[in-house]
């Protein structure tokens, strides 16, 4: 009886944002084009995304091309876009067998017509998976992102957070708004949040690594995310049986 209640008791979901850095850098050490980086960086995305939900991940956010990414050189984006679109096109059936939801969030009006095309097709593919939402940010800023969503207020009857995480995601094109950033990863030794999941991550547990995004393995993601539980989550209250002063 009590492992038949134990077993009933659902498990909590996390969301994971990972900001994907240090493809280039990956690339340069070992003497090859920067664009065989960011190949390699595709091949770390479908790892993570396969053990995503066995470590208790309901919502994986990946950082793929921000919107100041377009001062990189015109030859470097259209590979990133052409690497994007073909895993959209290409793992689109294996995310829908593995229960596995794409959504891309941010602009669509500025990248190709044919990424365009790959992205509504993918999103009607996989609709129906529940295991795992992975949320990939192309054209993304969130500070745009916010002031277009606060714009949107203007006409709002209700002023909360709630209703302004809706808005938030009408303008990234998320469709609903997103849970909050639990665990925010970002790989490649930098310690900044470059304009991503701004309004979402106030409460999120900052991980770091030196670790580049090509070479970031399952190991790595079990470690940031029994980091993650390991940690105590207060939200500005005091900690479990500490009496007021």
């Amino acid at each position: 009886m009590g492992n038949s209640a134990a077993r009933m008791i659902p498990v909590p979901k996390i969301h994971v944002a990972i900001l994907m850095d240090g493809n280039g850098r990956w690339a340069a050490a070992r003497g090859l084009p920067r664009s065989e980086g960011h190949r390699a960086g595709v091949a770390a995305v479908r790892r993570i995304v396969r053990v995503a939900p066995q470590l208790r991940i309901g919502t994986l956010t990946l950082y793929a091309f921000s919107s100041d990414n377009w001062e990189r050189p015109a030859a470097e984006v259209a590979s990133l876009f052409g690497l994007l679109e073909d895993y959209l096109r290409s793992d689109a059936a294996e995310c829908t067998a593995r229960g596995v939801r794409l959504r891309i969030i941010g602009r669509r009006d500025r990248i190709p017509l044919s990424l365009q095309q790959a992205i509504d097709s993918a999103e009607r593919q996989t609709a129906a998976g529940r295991i795992l939402e992975l949320r990939i940010a192309i054209d993304y800023s969130s500070r745009e992102a916010i002031l277009r969503a606060s714009c949107w207020m203007l006409s709002s009857l209700e002023v909360s957070d709630r209703e302004f995480a809706r808005r938030l995601g009408q303008v990234t094109n998320g469709g609903v708004a997103a849970p909050d950033v639990d665990l925010l990863i970002r790989t490649g030794g930098e310690r900044r949040l470059s304009d991503f999941m701004l309004w979402e991550s106030a409460y999120a547990e900052l991980h770091f690594t030196q670790r580049m995004w090509p070479e970031f393995d399952v190991a790595d993601l079990e470690a940031a995310v029994e980091d993650y539980f390991g940690r105590e989550r207060r939200f500005g209250r005091l900690p479990d049986g500490a009496a007021a002063s």
